[in-house]
């Protein structure tokens, strides 16, 4: 993963003990540019004001599977790159869909995955 590359937070949090909040501080550290997206709002290809849908993206889920169905349009419509299942999140009807997509689906802790040079 390039820091040049957005991170999509899907299930975003403001609450500093959840692990989404982590990431996004862990990744903006590193450098990382980051679009928090909460439960209660939908995805989209525009981030202050610039067309995101041509850029490489990676979309990192903290919702769980029953949370996500909702969202899998608009995920796909953004064409991301990649797609992390955060533990909890893992989801195989949208991996499925996703890597009919041909986008690369990963399970795992982005936390973990970063801090490991996996990212």
């Amino acid at each position: 993963m390039k820091s040049s590359e957005l991170i999509v937070i899907l299930g975003a949090s403001d609450n500093p003990m959840r692990p989404s909040y982590m990431a996004e501080k862990l990744l903006r550290n590193k450098g990382y540019r980051t679009m928090n997206v909460s439960y209660s709002h939908t995805p989209t290809n525009v981030v202050n004001n610039e067309v995101i849908e041509k850029e490489e993206k990676t979309i990192t889920i903290f919702l769980k599977p029953e949370q996500q169905k909702k969202y899998y349009n608009d995920i796909l419509s953004m064409n991301p790159q990649r797609i992390i299942f955060n533990p909890g999140s893992e989801n195989e009807e949208f991996r499925t869909l996703a890597l009919k997509r041909n986008i690369q689906v990963l399970s795992g802790c982005t936390i973990a995955l970063l801090i490991n040079s996996m990212l």
